[in-house]
């Protein structure tokens, strides 16, 4: 029976220690304290629900303040330092609070420009209270050291150093979004691009690591089909005349289909197409081309390929299609068969013929 009182004691114990843990964290010891401008946070942010308006904004902008000035003086009473240097982990949450607020929005709290500039704004907020010296209630500005004047620079560039660095991730997300073909070229050579291999295929060269553009192959399928339709079965005479004019009417139907295939992409204006018509012995080639003009590894550019040949069929008058010289009464149209798959050719454009 003593042993079970002493238990019951020993966990009692336990239990009145949490609580006057979490008693001493949310009751403040005196009204001047970092819990009350956390309180004061939420009861401003509470009140902006209730208000319009500009007093809203006024209202919330001033939780803000609190937030910040709370998190600010909780962080720094005992400071934990980020593991070697001598910024308190207190400063990277006050730095964090303060890029949210100064460069976040409503409809996105966290933007990549809050990012951006958090380790840096938690690098001047370390660097503050160096150039400060008083009590709580008098305080004059001051110059630091010059052992702690270097220590604030390297952490202040070290720290921009790193704002440089995840802007140009940001940088490169946006131009791969932007301009989704770059994902399709060789980094062999890239510094700071590197393309994560498949163990399975990783005996590739680098060569045959390089995709095809989605986007351009989009392109040359959609013209395919335009092209098709435009000549398949059509009089034999209208054929050559189109065929005659084959560079702007081609033009003409992808300046039309990157519109629409890549109007969302900034790269649209980085894709062009040409084409170029050949005699062959049974009739014309057509060559159709999707041409990048944007950024690559190639010095010469490259481009892709789709072969289409065109023939004349004779159809006779209440028969199927029979070869054009064993009928007499005869009407010749085209018959178009394109390649399945487009070819990707790195190097100069074919010459015009």
């Amino acid at each position: 029976m003593q042993t079970l009182f002493k238990d019951v004691f020993v966990f009692l114990q336990f239990f009145v220690g949490i609580f006057e843990g979490i008693r001493k964290l949310l009751i403040p010891p005196k009204a001047y304290s970092w819990q009350t401008f956390i309180y004061l946070s939420v009861f401003s942010w509470t009140l902006s629900l209730l208000a319009v308006g500009y007093v809203k904004d006024l209202i919330a902008f001033s939780g803000w303040l609190f937030l910040i000035a709370g998190t600010a003086w909780y962080t720094t009473d005992d400071p934990l330092r980020v593991p070697g240097t001598f910024m308190p982990v207190g400063a990277v949450i006050t730095g964090f609070l303060v890029s949210v607020f100064a460069f976040g929005n409503q409809e996105d709290v966290i933007t990549p420009r809050t990012i951006i500039l958090w380790p840096t704004i938690s690098a001047i907020i370390t660097a503050i209270p160096d150039f400060i010296e008083g009590t709580d209630t008098k305080t004059t500005a001051k110059l630091p050291k010059p052992e702690v004047r270097e220590k604030i620079i390297v952490l202040v560039a070290s720290c921009m150093l790193i704002s440089c660095w995840i802007q140009f991730y940001f940088l490169m997300d946006n131009w791969l979004t932007q301009y989704p073909s770059l994902l399709t070229d060789n980094f062999e050579r890239s510094t700071f691009v590197v393309r994560i291999v498949d163990p399975e295929i990783e005996t590739e060269t680098p060569a045959e690591l390089q995709k095809i553009p989605e986007n351009g192959v989009a392109i040359l399928d959609a013209l395919q089909i335009q092209v098709e339709q435009t000549l398949n079965k059509t009089p034999w005479s209208q054929v050559e005349r189109w065929l005659i004019d084959a560079t702007q009417e081609v033009q003409k139907l992808g300046d039309q289909i990157i519109e629409e295939k890549l109007g969302q992409y900034e790269e649209r204006k980085l894709w062009g197409v040409e084409s170029r018509v050949t005699n062959i012995k049974s009739g014309y080639k057509l060559d159709l081309l999707s041409i990048w003009n944007g950024p690559s590894s190639n010095p010469k550019g490259y481009y892709l390929q789709k072969s289409c040949r065109i023939e004349p069929i004779a159809v006779a008058e209440g028969s199927s299609r029979v070869p054009l010289n064993e009928v007499e009464q005869r009407n010749t149209v085209a018959e178009i068969e394109c390649d399945r798959l487009s070819k990707f050719i790195a190097g100069e454009l074919p010459p015009q013929r």
